[in-house]
């Protein structure tokens, strides 16, 4: 069995529930505020399972941390602010692709000169850091107000993948997984918990990143991953079957969970439905990622 369980409210929160601030200290908590790839997908065929786009946070040792900016990150800040406290947390991107980076702009928090933010990421494909990409679309005519509107202290760390990062007792290991999409992925370790953060998976790995991917995921007590790519067709073979990639290796490296996420925008609520089962019965310790879904790790 799993060395987590869900923490109540359980599978599914509404979105109101689960902007309500919490106290997690002395755990390790993972919460999902945006579970999308790609685009925001608003609608009927979405609502169960959320329309936003990446954004997932993780409570531990009295730390904020954060991987990826898409729209779920402005729920994230408006969570924050009902605490009326000055806040420092930590932000990590997997890659500077509008997806990841678009909620950015509309994270409230940053706007408020007592918060401090420390903000990771690694050069994107056009060599730009982090800092550039998420200047760059705020910039008109994409967004009226520039980053130096932000009154909150940022703080950039742009790093090459296979750093470390270090917050007290908690280590980050950085490591390139999509070479394509110049993307990261991530482990957490805390006490002896760890989540890997490895939302780019491709199907078919090339072996050149398989060492870098290994490094991660072995012995997680929970994988997040995503569940299609973006090029996944549903009418095709190939898109459903994804997700064996991520399952073949929690065989192989003893991950004790999966949470899949990073839904393609044609991801409806009854398809999602239908891959839970199915995925469910290939490894039983996964589960499709909703918006509102907390997990305590090493419960």
């Amino acid at each position: 069995m799993s060395n987590f369980e869900q923490s109540s409210p359980q599978i599914y929160v509404t979105q109101k529930q689960a902007t309500q601030p919490s106290n997690h200290r002395g755990k390790f908590v993972v919460q999902f505020w945006g579970v999308r790839d790609l685009i925001p997908t608003p609608g009927s065929n979405t609502s169960r399972y959320g329309g936003n786009t990446a954004c997932v946070e993780m409570q531990l040792a009295s730390k904020h941390l954060v991987f990826d900016g898409g729209t779920g990150l402005r729920i994230v800040g408006k969570s924050w602010l009902k605490q009326q406290q000055p806040l420092e947390a930590h932000l990590f991107f997997t890659n500077s692709q509008s997806n990841r980076i678009q909620g950015f702009p509309f994270f409230a928090p940053a706007f408020i000169s007592e918060n401090s933010f420390h903000i990771y990421g690694t050069a994107a494909s056009n060599g730009a850091s982090i800092k550039q990409c998420l200047y760059d679309q705020m910039l008109l005519p994409h967004f009226p107000y520039p980053l130096q509107m932000m009154q909150s202290e940022l703080q950039f760390h742009n790093f090459h993948p296979g750093k470390i990062v270090k917050l007290d007792e908690i280590t980050i290991t950085t490591a390139l997984i999509n070479k394509i999409q110049k993307s990261i992925g991530y482990k957490i370790s805390w006490q002896n918990y760890s989540v890997a953060y490895v939302t780019d998976l491709p199907k078919e790995v090339d072996p050149t990143e398989q060492e870098n991917i290994i490094q991660l995921v072995q012995d997680v007590d929970l994988l997040i991953t995503n569940i299609s790519t973006p090029l996944s067709f549903h009418k095709t073979d190939s898109g459903n079957l994804h997700w064996r990639t991520a399952v073949d290796l929690a065989g192989i490296h003893n991950i004790k969970q999966i949470v899949f996420s990073l839904h393609h925008p044609d991801d409806s609520d009854d398809w999602l439905d239908q891959m839970q089962i199915e995925i469910a019965s290939a490894f039983p310790e996964a589960l499709i990622a909703r918006e509102g879904l907390i997990l305590d790790v090493g419960q």
